[in-house]
């Protein structure tokens, strides 16, 4: 039976429960480089990065970020090119993008300043309800609920929830609960030993119980419970997808590249020229696809290795080769001849820097 918000709350003890939870994390919060100030541009920063990405990853991304843009107006003028290759590597590159967005509408429109209102900072680009909840109550010390999947775990131990979390019904009630036993004195510390709990503790396969500092609060602890919690449908299995590249090197040294379109999948990214649209080819097809789509005439083909990656949906499996090739003449919009020193200015997706690599 699905509880009300009234029946979940009945007999919790949030006074009790703040009080253990912050107390706790107080003591024992990691040191992590977006907790030293309370810059809500840099702290933007860092819950964008920490986005389905770990937190040991996100660290040295964070520092190299805020050396190159150390302040909103820094991001705001920058370049998209340049932005996209510092966040190289991170990625689910629409956060940079929306990101991006966001700071240039900030600065025409607030001055620069992060708005600490909820209505005006939800509704910059790319901003969902657990960014603002993050941001305007570790900023700003405003009670707001942010609720990732990290408290979401928590909370549906806590309270013994069996909503389907991959549910945005589920989500709200978790943000209805976060709103009504969040402490109102210290909402930052409140929002972030959650999220702690739920990283160092309330881990998603086998919880340190018996380590917790709300455990006498937990009721799927007490029903012995709380490795079947939460329950998530889930996702489909993700697509595989199996196609060529190569790395053309022309009689001066120098490699083709090519820009992504600007929408979808690794938008405005550079890559190698492929047969991502024919993969069906067969390799004498792919070396004449790939003759007459850059125009250039191919001398040798040699193949590298096959490499993969993989996204939240897709499967990549890329056949990678090299080959020798008579420049003829390329669009100089979407595709230039660079040379090795050259290519180190371009963001390339995770994969075909790997393609790079192996060819070096």
């Amino acid at each position: 039976m699905k509880e009300n918000l009234q029946q979940i709350l009945a007999h919790f003890h949030i006074e009790l429960f703040q009080h253990d939870l912050i107390q706790w994390f107080q003591a024992e919060k990691r040191d992590l480089p977006w907790r030293k100030e309370k810059d809500p541009y840099k702290i933007w920063v860092s819950e964008v990065m920490l986005q389905q990405t770990r937190v040991d990853t996100v660290i040295p991304y964070f520092y190299q970020f805020i050396e190159k843009f150390p302040t909103l107006d820094a991001l705001a003028d920058a370049e998209e090119e340049e932005v996209l290759k510092v966040w190289e590597g991170l990625g689910y590159y629409s956060r940079i993008r929306h990101l991006h967005a966001a700071v240039k509408e900030v600065k025409e429109k607030y001055d620069g300043c992060v708005p600490a209102s909820k209505e005006q900072f939800s509704s910059l680009k790319g901003v969902g309800p657990y960014t603002t909840g993050a941001v305007l109550s570790i900023a700003y010390d405003i009670p707001e609920p942010a609720v990732d999947g990290n408290v979401m775990r928590v909370l549906s131990r806590i309270f013994y929830i069996t909503d389907d979390i991959a549910k945005g019904s589920t989500r709200k009630k978790f943000e209805q609960i976060v709103s009504h036993i969040i402490a109102h004195d210290n909402p930052s510390d409140f929002n972030q030993a959650l999220m702690e709990l739920g990283a160092l503790i309330c881990t998603p396969k086998n919880p340190s119980c018996l380590l917790c500092p709300v455990q006498r609060h937990c009721r799927a602890f007490a029903e012995g419970v709380e490795k079947q919690l939460p329950i998530k449908t889930k996702a489909k299995a993700p697509k595989h997808v199996a196609f060529r590249a190569v790395v053309l090197v022309n009689e001066e040294g120098r490699i083709l590249i090519e820009k992504r379109s600007s929408s979808g999948l690794l938008a405005n990214l550079w890559q190698f020229p492929n047969d991502e649209h024919a993969p069906t080819l067969n390799e004498q097809e792919f070396i004449k696809e790939i003759s007459e789509r850059y125009h250039v005439f191919i001398r040798s083909m040699e193949r590298i290795d096959t490499f993969e990656h993989v996204f939240s949906h897709i499967v990549w499996h890329i056949e990678a080769y090299k080959a020798r090739a008579l420049q003829l003449q390329i669009d100089e919009k979407t595709t230039r001849w660079v040379t090795a020193d050259e290519l180190k200015q371009y963001a390339f997706p995770v994969i075909y820097q790997k393609i790079w690599q192996a060819y070096e």
